[in-house]
């Protein structure tokens, strides 16, 4: 959201109160201060070992406040969180219109991923606006009956912010790896974790045994179970570096740097192929269907076996390589945000409606 809540300041008829609910205390001020965004509101909800209903009534119960006291016009959500869904329905017992930022994304089922499919699912029903980043997330919207006059096409916002970081950062600030090729990987999924992590854990292990001029980076999530698995599997290996998560200016620059990435997350579907970097996600199911058929995504399930030949494919596989690398990325051209806000115009005030995304 960094993105747009710097367009929406660079218009005049607009005026953008900024709310955090701080569930990442670190991740967030890191980001605020990057992006050079002051919140008029932090919520603090963050506490240790909560549940998603704990989170859920927290967000519900302090922004209804917070929007009791601003009364704005609209209220703009992003995604498929569980503090966007909350946000969104505070907004909603206030009649106040919501704006659904990143709408649209579906899979076929709503337990993967878990929570975030009902989320997005459930946000859509409550938003009068929808900002789809693709032609296929408005095609979705539009067979759940939604208005074709409220979704606007604009782009993923996060390729705005990515594109933006990625200008300003240096090689220097990427982790350094003593190997000539380097994996990214991340995993995070509710779904994922048990056994489809440790089989992830372990085909990342094989990878490396059987590649000598490969590393690892993986900036290990800091739920405890994801920590215990990956340490158990990966820790102390050669040419593994598991650490924190990392700044959002030094994961640019890593991805900047590596070989490709294997991944469960979402935003990284997207990010990643901005740079020619191969992404191989590792669940069964995607919302980012664009990127498959697109060439830049892979799935590759979550099962050892499978994910092995996956990775290996790229590693020995040059014109493999090569083909995703190349591949155009389907999510944005970086005028999201700008669209976004000309969008609200549009919606608001009858302005005219901006040019739509097309990655065609």
């Amino acid at each position: 959201m960094a993105p747009v809540i710097k367009a929406l300041a660079a218009e005049p008829r607009l005026h953008c109160v900024t709310i955090a609910t701080a569930q990442h205390r670190e991740m967030l001020d890191e980001v605020l201060e990057l992006f050079g965004i002051k919140t008029e509101y932090d919520l603090g909800v963050m506490t240790e070992g909560q549940s998603l209903t704990d989170v859920t009534t927290r967000v519900l119960e302090r922004v209804g406040t917070v929007l009791a006291d601003v009364k704005p016009g609209v209220v703009l959500v992003h995604g498929d969180t569980t503090t966007s869904t909350a946000a969104a329905l505070a907004a909603y017992y206030q009649k106040i219109p919501v704006g659904h930022v990143e709408a649209g994304l579906r899979t076929s089922t709503i337990y993967e991923p878990f929570p975030e499919e009902i989320n997005r699912r459930l946000t859509a029903v409550l938003a009068t606006y929808h900002f789809a980043p693709t032609p296929l997330a408005k095609q979705n919207l539009l067979q759940e009956g939604k208005d074709p006059r409220s979704i606007l096409v604009t782009g993923n916002t996060v390729i705005d912010a990515f594109q933006q970081v990625h200008a300003t950062v240096k090689d220097a600030d990427a982790v350094r790896v003593s190997t000539p090729r380097m994996i990214f990987a991340e995993a995070h999924r509710r779904e994922n974790l048990g056994r489809p992590l440790e089989a992830i854990c372990r085909a990342l292990r094989r990878v490396l045994e059987r590649h000598s001029d490969v590393s690892l980076v993986w900036p290990v999530h800091p739920n405890p179970p994801i920590v215990e698995a990956v340490r158990r599997n990966l820790e102390g290996m050669p040419r593994v570096h598991l650490m924190q998560p990392l700044r959002y200016g030094q994961l640019v620059a890593t991805i900047g740097q590596a070989t490709l990435v294997t991944t469960d997350s979402g935003g990284l579907q997207e990010e990643a192929p901005t740079l020619g970097k191969p992404v191989l996600v590792l669940r069964r199911v995607t919302e980012r269907p664009e990127g498959v058929q697109a060439g830049t995504l892979r799935l590759t399930g979550v099962e050892e076996d499978g994910i092995v030949k996956q990775i290996d494919e790229l590693l020995d596989d040059e014109a493999a390589y090569q083909k995703m690398a190349r591949a155009v990325n389907p999510y944005g051209d970086g005028q999201a945000a700008r669209r976004i806000a000309q969008g609200l115009l549009a919606f608001e005030r009858d302005a005219p409606r901006p040019d739509e995304f097309n990655p065609a």
